[in-house]
């Protein structure tokens, strides 16, 4: 399985393969990947954009009753090997 990180950037350069603009944020522990889905997207091109999503940790459309959509995914960071990996506000 590729590092986080990796995955995180294959699933955004994918998404910009076909077409779409994406947008990535790095967070404590996960990083994102946010593209704005526009209404004309043919069904082909929804199947890839599907597969691509699916291999993230979790993935999902936001859509407003604007008719904005936007495609998010999320690819967890590894847990540390060593240490406190309960996090602040958990420890002993």
């Amino acid at each position: 399985m590729p590092a986080p990180e990796v995955s995180a950037e294959a699933i955004a350069a994918r998404l910009s393969a076909v077409g779409l603009t994406t947008r990535t944020q790095e967070h404590a522990r996960h990083t994102s990947i946010e593209a704005e889905v526009p209404e004309a997207l043919p069904a082909e091109t929804w199947r890839e954009v599907l597969e691509v999503v699916a291999t993230a940790d979790r993935f999902g459309l936001l859509a407003t009753s604007l008719g904005g959509r936007t495609l998010w995914a999320v690819v967890r960071k590894a847990v540390p090997a060593t240490g406190d990996v309960r996090g602040p506000g958990h420890q002993r």
